[in-house]
């Protein structure tokens, strides 16, 4: 049995290790993960089927609303909180296919909240927060790749709404989603006199009769897919359109420095469970009459990964602290995101070599965490675009760009 974060002395003395409501929210969504054993995680990373009673026991539990409003059923509570789940959820076995079960659910539907009118987060936000809309969204794209505003998939207004004609890449949840967050243009990139005008968010049904979905196959998070949708005269109504034509890209922004929060956090969640693993066996296994763990060789390395995930975790509270103040932390999210990703990665890379042989079986799970923790690095933005942003907006050095 894996040791606890406090036996590993992780997170103590921390702002989020001593807020009552935080330790509760760990507490509970402890609980929840305590439910789905290794060979769950493990079965689905072998078949491939959404874990639909994660997602089921995290709305029973009301996880799903946390950060939505208390009118639409949810708690009302901030990135702080929102992190602390996730961090837990990240630490509870199920690594990155755990969180991204019910990541979209957080601030994915912020722009609903924040540009939709009262009527549409009547009809929407309950059916997020009760766990009976699954969610995709689909942003980017073939050609596009990290530059928004060179997305093609165009939306053409009709009588009554708009038809959609295009493609997307990489949209998570789309062979089990009801719903579908979709960023189009509407206005072509050189008809704009900027280049992130013109495009138009929209929140509308997941109709499968006009969009074709292939299933990406990927090395990891098997569980929950990823894939290319193809957009063929799908019709929107204007019902269903998120605040005014032509300014989609300022709505997403709303939640990116909040995404890369919950993104560090999830990384640090799942290092520590990883690190605990290789503490544990590190303990146990013995080579030429003794525990390998007292080995410096072996003993050192982990030493230091704990060091490292305590400081990204600490950077994560920073930002999700300056976040819920209203204060400008895209410097300070930024880096959550880059450092979790970066120490998750390192710890869970650490747990397979000091597993030696057995850390690329299946039985022991750290090659799981490992393959999922390569995709924080990756998503939802890349190391280089957090160095230029840290490059150019903290350090002030030129646009590389």
């Amino acid at each position: 049995m894996n040791q606890s974060l406090t036996e590993l002395g992780m997170g103590a003395n921390t702002f989020f290790d001593q807020d009552e409501n935080l330790l509760a929210i760990r507490e509970g969504v402890s609980k929840v993960c305590q439910q789905f054993p290794d060979k769950y995680w493990r079965d689905r990373d072998e078949d491939g089927h959404f874990p639909h009673e994660f997602h089921r026991a995290m709305a029973e539990g009301g996880w799903l609303g946390i950060t939505m409003p208390e009118e639409f059923g949810g708690q009302n509570l901030g990135v702080s909180e929102a992190a602390m789940m996730m961090h837990t959820v990240g630490n509870g076995g199920g690594g990155m296919a755990a969180a991204s079960t019910i990541q979209i659910n957080l601030f994915g539907p912020h722009p609903i909240l924040l540009f939709g009118t009262d009527e549409q987060k009547k009809l929407w936000v309950p059916d997020l927060v009760q766990g009976k809309d699954k969610v995709a969204f689909g942003v980017t794209e073939p050609n596009a790749g990290l530059d928004t505003s060179r997305i093609t998939t165009f939306a053409e207004k009709v009588e009554g709404g708009w038809k959609v004609n295009g493609r997307k890449m990489w949209t998570t949840t789309g062979q089990v989603a009801t719903k579908y967050l979709l960023l189009c243009r509407t206005t072509k990139r050189e008809d704009c006199e900027k280049r992130s005008d013109g495009i138009t968010l929209f929140y509308t049904d997941f109709d499968r009769d006009k969009m074709e979905v292939q299933r990406i196959p990927k090395m990891a998070r098997k569980a929950v897919d990823s894939n290319m949708v193809f957009i063929d005269d799908l019709f929107i109504p204007d019902s269903d359109l998120i605040g005014e034509v032509g300014k989609g890209f300022r709505y997403i922004l709303t939640a990116m420095n909040a995404e890369r929060v919950i993104i560090g956090s999830v990384a640090v969640g799942l290092g520590m469970d990883a690190l605990s693993r290789a503490a544990d066996y590190a303990q146990e296994r013995e080579v030429f009459g003794r525990a390998i763990g007292m080995n410096q060789g072996i003993q050192h390395p982990l030493a230091q990964n704990w060091m490292q995930l305590e400081s990204a975790w600490l950077m994560c509270q920073k930002a999700a602290r300056m976040y819920d103040a209203g204060e400008s932390c895209g410097a300070e999210a930024n880096a959550a995101k880059f450092l979790g990703a970066e120490a998750g990665f390192k710890a869970a890379e650490r747990a397979v070599l000091t597993h030696g042989g057995m850390g690329v079986a299946k039985e022991y799970n750290v090659e799981r965490l490992f393959r999922e923790s390569m995709i924080m690095r990756i998503a939802p933005i890349s190391e280089q675009m957090i160095l230029n942003f840290i490059g150019e907006h903290v350090l002030g050095m030129p646009k590389s760009y």
